[in-house]
């Protein structure tokens, strides 16, 4: 049975989030977008995601405020996060955290640093030399151990490889 959205008789803060990030595809865009990519085509081919489908959920995240486009040149947008969107970092990493530990014998796929000290945060986000839990500005991704080989050949999953600091743009093309 489907969550209803009528939320007169429910206060759950939990399905009120769901309603606006609980889909699959919205999670692999947000998550596309810490990691830098702006840009709709690279969306489309690193998701593999039908285009009618990608431009239906950004455009519920634009109006939900979590991504705001911005242009680069004239009749064509880069999606950015919003600080709403943003704040949803720490649930981000922690589902992927959570796929990493019952989904990736080899170890991790990926590792957040902390670029500050230089140390990989834990499944909780929280730096063990500072005791912070870093922003996602804060963070370098590299590839773990159980990253392997890539199953994907588009050029954001090969830019992907390289160490980068979450949220700067993704040089692909």
């Amino acid at each position: 049975m489907p969550l209803g959205t009528d939320y007169a008789r429910q206060g759950c803060s939990l399905a009120r989030t769901l309603e606006v990030v609980g889909e699959r595809w919205t999670l692999l865009i947000l998550r596309d977008l810490f990691f830098g990519v702006r840009r709709f085509t690279d969306l489309q081919r690193h998701l593999d995601i039908p285009r009618a489908v990608l431009s239906a959920r950004i455009a519920a995240l634009v109006e939900r405020g979590l991504v705001e486009r911005r242009p680069y040149r004239p009749g064509r947008d880069e999606l950015h996060l919003t600080e709403r969107g943003i704040d949803l970092w720490p649930a981000v990493h922690a589902l992927m955290q959570w796929g990493d530990r019952h989904y990736s014998p080899a170890g991790p796929r990926r590792l957040f640093v902390h670029v500050e000290c230089g140390t990989p945060v834990g499944a909780t986000g929280h730096c063990s030399v500072c005791g912070r839990e870093p922003s996602a500005a804060e963070l370098e991704m590299r590839l773990g151990p159980g990253a392997g080989a890539p199953v994907r050949d588009d050029a954001v999953t090969l830019a992907l490889r390289a160490p980068r600091r979450l949220l700067t743009e993704l040089p692909v093309g």
